[in-house]
């Protein structure tokens, strides 16, 4: 039986497992909660809704969330990276015309394949 005899292999394969679940759940809490307070077009009242869910259900609450805004939380993230490489971009002093020119360049000296420029070319671009 589990968790009878002291210290054996299953008990401590269940606790290996039990401190997995949690470290997830934990992740996954933070993951919802960042992106919910991120976001702009929810109201305050939807937030504090949505954050009684979290604390009273808190499994069913974070998939709930997962299920009802998971997509809207991948193209939100897509556009913080974007914004952030801009920031960078505009930080450092490139654009992407210049990162578009090092690249014409390097294609003439033949340090880059069609193919390799192709695709970093589009990389910038986008």
């Amino acid at each position: 039986m589990l968790f009878d005899g002291g210290f054996t292999f299953s008990n401590f394969i269940a606790d290996v497992f039990a401190i997995f679940i949690f470290i997830m759940w934990f992740w996954l809490l933070m993951t919802v909660i960042s992106d919910l307070f991120r976001r702009h077009d929810v109201s305050g009242g939807l937030k504090v809704i949505w954050v009684i869910a979290l604390i009273i259900l808190p499994y069913i609450g974070i998939f709930a969330y997962l299920l009802t805004q998971g997509r809207g939380m991948a193209e939100r993230n897509q556009e913080r990276a974007k914004h952030a490489q801009e920031q960078l971009r505009h930080i450092v002093g490139y654009s992407s015309a210049d990162e578009i020119e090092k690249l014409g360049k390097l294609k003439a000296s033949g340090a880059l394949t069609e193919a390799e420029y192709t695709r970093l070319r589009a990389r910038v671009v986008a």
